[in-house]
């Protein structure tokens, strides 16, 4: 990792009471996980291969769509497993595009941060 992201790493935790969101895109996908950095635990995780909502996201949608479905879809599992605050960790990536979709997504879907 470069020290920039070290740097960055360091200052986001997330706790049992408060888990991480954690957003990774590539040039085709986009990820979104939910961590708890205490017991080292990926509580969950939804992305646009996800087979469980891979027909609602991928219809004709461009990728910033579908990174708002994604958001949506993590939050709707967040509620399910009684998970309302979570720390963004925008794993270095700009807020903007992508990145802003999936935590607006998360938003709307109920998720606090």
């Amino acid at each position: 990792m470069a020290s920039k992201q070290m740097r960055r790493k360091k200052k986001i935790f997330g706790f049992s009471a408060r888990p991480r969101l954690l957003v990774f895109k590539s040039n085709k996908f986009i990820y979104g996980q939910i961590i708890d950095d205490e017991k080292n635990v990926t509580l969950l995780q939804v992305s646009n291969l996800s087979k469980e909502y891979k027909d609602a996201i991928s219809k004709g949608k461009n990728k910033t769509e579908q990174s708002r479905l994604v958001g949506k879809f993590l939050a709707e599992k967040a509620k399910e497993q009684k998970i309302k605050k979570v720390i963004f960790d925008r794993n270095g990536y700009r807020y903007h595009g992508r990145i802003k979709a999936v935590a607006e997504g998360a938003r709307e879907g109920g998720l606090e941060f």
